[in-house]
């Protein structure tokens, strides 16, 4: 027992001496989707701030596969030193544990938040077509067919297949999944009437379309207004209590001492504090928001015991 705590201390001793001498090498964030998309493109945007802030490199590896999981996963198993760092969103962190089978982490227990990075809202469009020119008069319509109407989602699990079921079980209406390989085409199935609805968040084809007026925009997911949709209510006026938000944050393995955690916090709130970066983050469709790590940490907690009840009555498992 005495060499134990013997070791425990020695430990605790040498994390303690490495957090004080943060940063001394690179620093790696994994990415845990392909190259080029929003995520992707996101972390490298933080990659020169950060790097002025902290004295060392800041370098973006790309660990797709599972949904996630496979570059999470190799975070939450990686040294508790702040060296490694997950570029997470809702997916890896509350969903996928969920439904991947065999994920190798928990998303509350294996991480130590550092920031929230950026959010946006989901949209939700209709066809053209669909007889309703706002929320409650799709819902009204939606509830008068039988059959129930087809929405599109980005992949079974992905998070517009969730926020879609909150949704139908919020209103009370029947609708059918259709998923698709990506959300890129999801826009155009609601555009050519493919599908009757989506809600997903915003890209730059779907708000041409909703410019020249082939689809409609219902709302937007987020509690408050968002600068993002202009003018688009919010879908809890009509649904009190709807709220689904797309966040992205950035991730430390469990254990890694608050100092390096707070050097970490710091470099991302200063990066964030850039208008420069904050317009180049509108551009990509997410608002620049920092954070502290407490409160991504209670994000993280409080909404992933919301999407395991959503999936488990929809009964929703992962292909």
């Amino acid at each position: 027992m005495l060499r134990f705590l013997v070791a425990v201390l020695a430990a605790s001793a040498a994390l303690h001496s490495a957090a004080q001498g943060f940063p001394s090498k690179p620093i790696r964030i994994v990415v845990p989707y392909p190259a080029g998309g929003t995520t992707d493109i996101m972390a490298r945007a933080l990659q020169e701030p950060m790097q002025k802030t902290l004295g060392q490199p800041v370098l973006v590896d790309n660990k797709a596969g599972a949904a996630g999981a496979i570059g999470a996963r190799e975070v939450a198993r990686s040294a508790p030193d702040g060296y490694t760092l997950l570029f997470s969103n809702n997916g890896p962190s509350s969903t996928t544990p969920l439904l991947v089978k065999d994920a190798g982490y928990d998303g509350v227990r294996d991480f130590a938040p550092v920031s929230q990075v950026s959010s946006a809202p989901l949209f939700a469009v209709i066809h053209a077509a669909v007889p309703a020119v706002d929320l409650k008069g799709f819902i009204e319509y939606a509830r008068a067919q039988p059959n129930g109407l087809e929405y599109a989602s980005a992949g079974i699990g992905s998070l517009g297949h969730l926020a879609s079921e909150l949704f139908a079980r919020s209103a009370g209406v029947k609708m059918i999944h259709i998923p698709y390989k990506g959300q890129a085409p999801t826009a155009n199935a609601v555009m050519t009437g493919e599908v009757k609805v989506l809600i997903t968040t915003s890209s730059g084809a779907m708000n041409s379309f909703i410019r020249e007026g082939r689809l409609k925009l219902l709302g937007v997911s987020t509690a408050e207004p968002s600068p993002l949709a202009p003018g688009a209510p919010v879908i809890s006026s009509v649904l009190p209590g709807y709220k689904v938000e797309i966040w992205f944050g950035l991730l430390a393995p469990a254990g890694t001492p608050a100092e390096v955690v707070a050097k970490l916090n710091d470099a991302v709130g200063k990066a964030l504090a850039q208008s420069e970066l904050q317009a180049r983050f509108q551009n990509f469709g997410v608002i620049a928001k920092v954070s502290t790590p407490k409160q991504l940490g209670e994000l993280i907690a409080d909404e992933t015991p919301r999407w395991a009840q959503v999936v488990r009555e929809a009964g929703i498992k992962a292909e």
